[in-house]
């Protein structure tokens, strides 16, 4: 059964498509589909400075922060700035509260995935 809905999960096509996914995931609790938005070996900053390293660490800290169902909003989006099968995305978080810089790389199947996250630059 999770094979058949991890294959209905809608995956990125564009690196810009990233943000987007990873906000209505959080909205929705879906754990699993926040760690496919990851390589394997993916580094994702976390408050205080703490890094998880990986998709268990990775499904950890988000098993954690969607435990209490908060609600997420889109923020702003830059154009992705890509080089091969490279791109840096980021997005002015909503109110201006603080930015996000990432790095997703493009998969075999066209795909895109974060390898870097760093959900507040500023913070």
């Amino acid at each position: 059964m999770t094979e058949n809905i991890d294959a209905m999960r809608e995956r990125a096509q564009r690196p810009e498509d990233l943000s987007r996914l990873v906000v209505e995931r959080l909205n929705a609790g879906d754990v699993d589909g926040l760690v496919e938005l990851y390589e394997s070996d993916a580094v994702l900053a976390l408050p205080n400075g703490v890094v998880a390293t990986g998709i268990e660490e990775i499904r950890a800290a988000y098993a954690r922060l969607v435990a209490d169902r908060p609600v997420f909003q889109l923020g702003s989006q830059a154009p992705a700035l890509r080089a091969g099968d490279l791109a840096l995305t980021s997005s002015r978080l909503p109110g201006g509260s603080g930015a996000t810089v990432e790095v997703a790389r493009r998969q075999a199947d066209g795909s895109w995935r974060w390898i870097l996250d760093q959900p507040n630059v500023l913070g």
